[in-house]
Order: C-alpha cells, then sequence, then structure tokens
C-alpha cells in the first residue's frame, strides 16, 4: 500500500473547513495564524506560501510577516512578544532556519508556549515526555495519523527510527513508545545499521541524505515512512531518504517523496492552530 499524505491532508483539511465554518456564529471570528518570515531563503518562501494556502483551505486567517534578513534578534523578539500579547492571534510560527546572527534556541522559547503552533516550545517538549497535554509537533504527529488511517498496528511492534533531530527524531520515537511499539533510535554512529533497520517492523527514516534506504534494510513486509525531502543527485528531482523504487515491493505499506509525510505535516500545523484558537476560547 503507496500511502498517500496528499489525500489523507485533503480529507481532514475538508473536515476542518466545516468546523472552522461554525466558528464566526460560535465565537465571533476563526483562527488566526501568524508566521514570521525572515530573510528570502527559497524552501522557507516555499514553506510559508504553502502554509498560507492550507489556511486557506481551512479557513483560518492567516499573517505573514516578511522581516528582511539584517533584522536583528533583539528586533525580532520585540514582534514576537507584541504578538504573545495580542490576544486576536492564536498560533505563531518563525520559520526555521534563521541567519547565523539571531539564536533559535532564544526565539522558540520567547513564543507564548499556548501560541506554539509547531509544538517546539521547551515546555511543550517537556511535557510531551512527561505525558501530559500539549501541542505535538507537526511532524511527528502527521507520521502517526497516517499509521492509524493505514490500518497499522502500532502497539507491540518493533519501530526503528532514524535520526534523532528534536523536529522529527525523537519525538516521533516517543510517540510510537506511546502507542506501545518498541523503539530502537539509529543515526550516523550506529554500528551495523542495515542489520538493526532490517529488523524493524515500522520503519521511519529522517536523516537527510537521498535514497540512502536501500531494499537490504528493509524487512519483508515493513511499514517504511519516508520523512526526507532532497533532491535526487543524478536527476534533480526531488525524492526521499528511501529509494522507493527498490523498497516498494518489499514493504507492506510505504509513503512517496513528494506527496507522503510533507501534506501531513502542514494539515496537523492547521489542527494545530484550531487547538490553540479552541483553547484560547475558554480562557
Amino acid at each position: 500500500m503507496i500511502v498517500s499524505g496528499k489525500d489523507l491532508a485533503a480529507r481532514l483539511k475538508a473536515e476542518m473547513a466545516a468546523e472552522v465554518a461554525t466558528f464566526p456564529e460560535k465565537y465571533g471570528r476563526v483562527p488566526h495564524l501568524v508566521v514570521i518570515l525572515v530573510g528570502e531563503n527559497p524552501a522557507s518562501v516555499s514553506y510559508v506560501t504553502g502554509k498560507a494556502k492550507d489556511s486557506a483551505e481551512v479557513g483560518i486567517k492567516n499573517t505573514t510577516l516578511r522581516m528582511p534578513e539584517s533584522v536583528t534578534e533583539q528586533e525580532l523578539l520585540d514582534v514576537i512578544a507584541k504578538l504573545n500579547a495580542d490576544s486576536d492571534v492564536d498560533g505563531l510560527i518563525v520559520q526555521l532556519p534563521l541567519p547565523k546572527h539571531i539564536s533559535e534556541d532564544r526565539v522558540i522559547e520567547a513564543i507564548a508556549v499556548e501560541k506554539d503552533v509547531d509544538g517546539f516550545h521547551p515546555l511543550n517538549v517537556a511535557a510531551l515526555w512527561q505525558k501530559r497535554p500539549c501541542v505535538l509537533p507537526c511532524t511527528p504527529k502527521g507520521i502517526i495519523r497516517m499509521l492509524d488511517d493505514a490500518g497499522v498496528e502500532i502497539a507491540g511492534k518493533k519501530a526503528v527510527v532514524m535520526g534523532r533531530s528534536n523536529i522529527v527524531g525523537l519525538p516521533a520515537a516517543k510517540l510510537l513508545l506511546d502507542r506501545n511499539a518498541t523503539v530502537t533510535i539509529v543515526h550516523s554512529r550506529t554500528p551495523n545499521l542495515a542489520e538493526v533497520t532490517a529488523e524493524a517492523d515500522i520503519l521511519v527514516v529522517a536523516i537527510g541524505r537521498p535514497k540512502l534506504v536501500t531494499a537490504d534494510m528493509v524487512k519483508p513486509g515493513a511499514v517504511v515512512i519516508d520523512v526526507g525531502v532532497n533532491r535526487d543527485p543524478e536527476t534533480g528531482k526531488l525524492c526521499g531518504d528511501v529509494d522507493f523504487a527498490a523498497c516498494v515491493d518489499k514493504a507492506s505499506v510505504i509513503t512517496p517523496v513528494p506527496g507522503g509525510v510533507g501534506p501531513m505535516t502542514r494539515c496537523c500545523l492547521m489542527e494545530n492552530t484550531i487547538e490553540c484558537f479552541l483553547k484560547n476560547q475558554t480562557k
């Protein structure tokens, strides 16, 4: 089964749009997401444009604040403080990466935890690891939604997560653990990497290297979730961290690139914005 994140995201966004359409009568307004874009990084511009498109589809108000690459850290923090204090703003994102002269950690910590729709704030991260209510990071949340929609049983399965980033690898491992999988995290220093991955019932790959995972690294019948977005060095086309053509017949479930995890990441951002909006209404 090739799991289309694009199709699942479209279904979920239609459901969200129907829900959001009831908000003006219930609450007097719709959720408001503000995205701050510093500089003109082409990938960041593309991501921000995609978020605006998704917001329009769901009926969420979207504001993109563009700031020059030369903006100082303090100027950016001042803007964040104003948005934190604005009761009309429900979700706030600063698009990463940031220019080298700005501390990403300081910026993430500056965002009000109740508006942190990315789920990156240290208090949200701590709550995730302590099994407390929190905003879940979008990509790991999207991965679990895709597994559930595909009817994949997680409990009791051996899951291997390739990659240990704060954004994908570590939280994805925790969400799988919370669903009673037995989880192994592998990375660049893991010896006998192929032997470990070939034991996985569920293999989540978030390494950032094109076509790193080959057929010999995949257990027959495994579920393969490819988070990577790379350029194929030979063709220049978008590809994942998994050699899709080599692995598609060996896996029982696999996600394509593009059209797999990416659309679900943005879909879950919309979900998180709605969640933060509804919490904002109950204050």
